[in-house]
């Protein structure tokens, strides 16, 4: 089941069960199954406090992923500061949605075991992100 919430900012305007679909899509391609997945859409403010209590980052992020999965169903909680999708988008000269989109999956790719902190596991993550995207657009 996927749940999507907005706490302190207004919910997106998207298409919740087309990404749903995509979600389950994109999870199978990596031989997984969608357990219990809980997306909350907060504001910098909200992710920052949560950066700190539970990461131990004293910085903004745009996404946040608790990972609950077992076996081969992927579970999580997922938070995601729509500001700084928003600013991300700009700075990268993509429009918001596809940003939204490309957090969105970012979060599943953790949940799949795609990390992005290494050497080289960013690059990973970039391809696994860019192949995602392409499913939603077909």
């Amino acid at each position: 089941m996927i749940e999507f919430a907005a706490q302190g900012i207004e919910m997106p305007e998207i298409d919740l069960r087309k990404i749903s679909r995509w979600i389950e899509e994109v999870a199978a391609s990596h031989s997984r199954r969608v357990g219990n997945l809980n997306y909350l859409f907060v504001n910098d403010e909200e992710i920052l406090v949560a950066n700190r209590q539970f990461v131990n980052h004293d910085y903004y992020t745009d996404i946040i992923t608790f990972d609950y999965s077992h076996g081969d169903r992927i579970s999580g909680d997922i938070m995601i500061s729509l500001e700084t999708v928003a600013s991300n988008a700009e700075k990268f000269g993509v429009t918001y949605f596809r940003e939204l989109l490309r957090v969105i999956i970012h979060g599943v790719l953790h949940l799949v075991g795609i990390n992005d902190k290494g050497p080289g596991e960013r690059e990973i993550m970039e391809a696994a992100e860019n192949a995602a995207l392409a499913l939603y657009n077909s």
